[in-house]
């Protein structure tokens, strides 16, 4: 196991180029399954969830190679199984999406339950309402099973929520079923989108890409394609909330504004301004964080919904840079009744949370942090904690690190790059 060491109190500062969606990058993977072309992606973060999945498709018969810096190469020509890793699909939550492709191409998917972080109940039932809706049979006890022997079929459905990652899932079967599909109450979030024009470029035409209807024209085979990963909306956001705490100067590069609107927006309440220069994203030095009251005075709430909503992967985010604001806010983490029970950390270095329920957490601050000992929990609590680590007044260390490798990409060596006091240890444990 391995931990960061932390020295804070220094601004960080200068420009910084945003990784590859993580949220992006792992069902793209799973899609490269669709086809017997070779398929290259480009701007592929080196995460650990990145390589679990390309593990994954490396047992059931792909090739995935690396052809340089964030450059990958996959040719699932050679899948010959249709059952997948159980040690590896108890690694990251993503192993699920491998269903879909699967259950298109070859008419049948066994799948052990996913891993991945434990931030609450998260529901299968809207990918398996999707299969079935495309004519699949689904079985389970402690696996699941799902069949379509004869193909799927085409159809017209409604979600019942429109999770992410069933949506992901319903959109790469549909693609390879022949006929129009339609897919509603959908979610819409950057990296869908992302999947979806993927799709396209394999031979699918997809209408309704962005919103809460999607038309998916599928295909009886679909081709090889060059594709490029859009860059990590979570990523960036964090990047603006490190940047926020510890009173630097930074730019980050090469953005889609457009999928930052509702984050600069959130983060503007909170105190942090940013601005636009381009496909670029400036947070001036300096800054004063006040936190912008409702009308009459009222207290803010900072809440995540589906997209354009706030991203709830965001809300851990928030909530550290909250701590730092002057003012009190209402963070409201509707999706997840785990996602902020990380907060105990945060108070023991000094920060002034109270916890109504597992969904709400009142923050008053600014509150001056010092360095402890804390671990990370999950991806974006481990970033909160390094918000926190970094603004903080001595040295913190924060063990299980392998979360926070998980989602973010070398992120001790670019926060290094942008002048933090950070380093990647052993942590090696004291005995008594």
């Amino acid at each position: 196991m391995e931990k960061f060491v932390i020295e804070g109190g220094v601004p960080l500062s200068g420009t910084i180029v945003p990784a590859g969606n993580k949220n992006g990058v792992l069902p793209i993977l799973a899609a490269c399954l669709l086809t017997e072309d070779e398929v290259v992606l480009r701007n592929v973060p080196r995460i650990a969830d990145a390589e679990a999945m390309a593990l994954l498709l490396e047992t059931l018969g792909a090739t995935v190679e690396w052809l340089g810096p964030g450059e990958v190469s996959v040719n699932a020509s050679g899948v010959d199984r249709y059952d997948v890793d159980r040690e590896l699909a108890e690694r990251i939550r993503a192993s699920f999406l491998l269903a879909g492709p699967l259950l298109a191409r070859f008419g049948h998917a066994h799948m052990p339950p996913p891993g991945g972080d434990v931030i609450g109940r998260r529901r299968l039932d809207p990918h398996l309402d999707a299969f079935r809706a495309l004519g699949a049979i689904v079985e389970h006890d402690r696996d699941i099973f799902i069949q379509a022997p004869l193909g799927l079929s085409p159809c017209d459905f409604l979600m019942d929520e429109p999770s992410v990652m069933a949506t992901e899932n319903a959109l790469m079967a549909a693609a390879l079923t022949h006929g129009p599909t339609v897919i509603r109450n959908a979610a819409s979030e950057p990296h869908v989108q992302d999947l979806a024009r993927m799709l396209v470029a394999m031979g699918a035409t997809i209408d309704g890409i962005g919103s809460n209807v999607m038309t998916v024209h599928g295909m009886d085979r679909l081709r090889g394609c060059t594709h490029t990963i859009a860059p990590d909306h979570i990523e960036i956001g964090s990047f603006m909330a490190l940047a926020g705490v510890t009173g630097g100067e930074l730019v980050v590069r090469d953005t889609v504004p457009e999928d930052l609107r509702m984050i600069r927006l959130v983060f503007d309440r909170l105190g942090l301004h940013t601005e636009l220069r381009g496909a670029d994203v400036i947070v001036p030095g300096g800054q004063k964080l006040v936190i912008q009251n409702d009308a009459g005075e009222r207290m803010p709430k900072i809440e995540d919904g589906p997209w354009p909503g706030f991203p709830a992967d965001l809300t851990s985010i928030a909530l550290a840079l909250a701590t730092q604001a002057e003012g009190c806010v209402l963070i409201h983490e509707k999706m997840f009744e785990n996602r902020l029970f990380f907060t105990d950390k945060l108070q023991v270095m000094g920060a002034e949370i109270t916890i109504c329920d597992p969904h709400r957490a009142i923050v008053i601050g600014p509150r001056r942090l010092r360095g402890q000992r804390v671990d990370s929990p999950d991806i974006r609590a481990g970033m909160a904690m390094l918000i926190a680590a970094l603004c903080a007044e001595g040295r913190t260390e924060i063990g299980n690190v392998r979360h926070i490798d998980r989602g973010y990409e070398r992120i001790d060596e670019r926060l290094r790059d942008l002048g933090a006091r950070i380093q990647r240890l052993d942590d090696v444990p004291v005995l008594v």
